[in-house]
């Protein structure tokens, strides 16, 4: 499906300043680098700026700063990734499901699925569960007991909601994601783990979205909660009684223990693990691949762990890492040596 917009219509839905033609057809969007004739491109890195003479759009998304002097079609605007991120939604090509239930899906007697709802090949809607209104559930998704979906949900194939589970509206969440499974609880006795149950459940705000084969288990006496507004990539874990605040975004392979809590409006990059029972609070961001062992009480940025380094380099760092007890017992022991001298060099003790 091609969906084309003269530049003008794309000037008023963003309320750009625009530069060029107003009739200019645009039938895409495309990086500075790639981009045709006919589509839309972004400056909002400023490293590829050495890229924006050289491109072949038909016009770009640009700070006022950088569009003094391009010769091109541009519309000005404030932030354009922002811009870019609004405007990418209206040449979507993802389809648009048709309201109606597929006559392969099961459905509980007791279910309550809202007419205007679109349920794709063998769903399966178990007992007392409510499907709201402009929800789409895809091929082979599962909706245990008692489970909710709010209005304008949009789940995709082979997505899992345990029972107990329940969604706000607008959520989007991606193929493979299993919200509810049973939270990681046992009981040792004697060597013999013995197993918690998990009666708790899951509880998502509005306008989350979950990535693909992310796991959000459900709690083991209250519920797991995910705040308003929270972003998940692509398989991160969430233990039993976590709480993440709204807002809150994490990339891909994040893991997070047991009853730990997460503030609104953080960050966590890619690889980031968490003890459980710890708390952080609102506006951390945590890079790559840190592991938080303790709570965290100040906004701001944490790290932990080295950063990448020729391998040579990395060996020799090891090995005085290794070496860093040894050298401060010395130190202790010069620092020690140091204050029993005065400073004409004489003994500080008489006798």
């Amino acid at each position: 499906m091609t969906v084309t917009i003269k530049l003008g219509q794309l000037a008023e839905f963003l309320g750009a300043t625009l530069s060029g033609d107003p009739e200019q057809q645009i039938t895409g969007l495309a990086t500075l680098q790639e981009a045709g004739p006919a589509q839309l491109s972004f400056l909002a890195n400023p490293q590829y700026r050495k890229y924006l003479a050289g491109s072949q759009a038909a016009a770009l998304l640009l700070k006022a700063a950088d569009a003094e002097g391009y010769a091109g079609n541009a519309l000005v605007v404030p932030d354009p990734y922002l811009a870019y991120a609004r405007i990418s939604h209206l040449f979507d090509p993802k389809p648009k499901s048709a309201a109606g239930i597929h006559p392969s899906a099961v459905i509980a007697p007791d279910a309550v699925v809202d007419p205007t709802a679109s349920i794709g090949p063998f769903v399966v809607i178990e007992a007392g569960a409510r499907i709201g209104a402009d929800v789409t559930l895809g091929a082979h998704c599962v909706v245990g007991a008692r489970s909710e979906i709010g209005e304008g949900g949009w789940l995709a194939p082979r997505v899992t909601l345990y029972h107990d589970v329940r969604i706000g509206k607008r959520v989007v969440i991606q193929s493979g994601a299993v919200l509810g499974g049973e939270g990681f609880g046992f009981a040792n006795e004697k060597g013999v783990w013995q197993k918690i149950a998990q009666i708790g459940g899951v509880t998502i705000g509005d306008d989350v979205e979950i990535g693909v084969n992310t796991a959000i288990d459900r709690g083991a006496l209250a519920d797991t909660v995910i705040g308003n507004g929270v972003k998940l990539d692509n398989q991160i874990q969430i233990a039993h009684n976590v709480q993440v605040g709204d807002h809150t975004a994490m990339a891909a392979c994040v893991g997070i223990s047991g009853s730990t809590k997460i503030g609104k409006h953080c960050m966590l990059a890619g690889g980031v693990g968490l003890v459980g029972h710890i708390d952080i609070c609102d506006n951390v961001f945590l890079t790559g691949m840190t592991m938080v062992t303790h709570s965290i009480t100040e906004p701001g940025a944490y790290s932990s762990g080295t950063a990448m380094q020729p391998a040579a380099e990395w060996r020799k760092s090891a090995a005085r890492i290794r070496q860093l007890d040894d050298l401060a017992r010395r130190l202790k022991q010069l620092e020690k040596r140091a204050g029993e001298v005065t400073p004409g060099g004489n003994a500080s003790s008489e006798g």
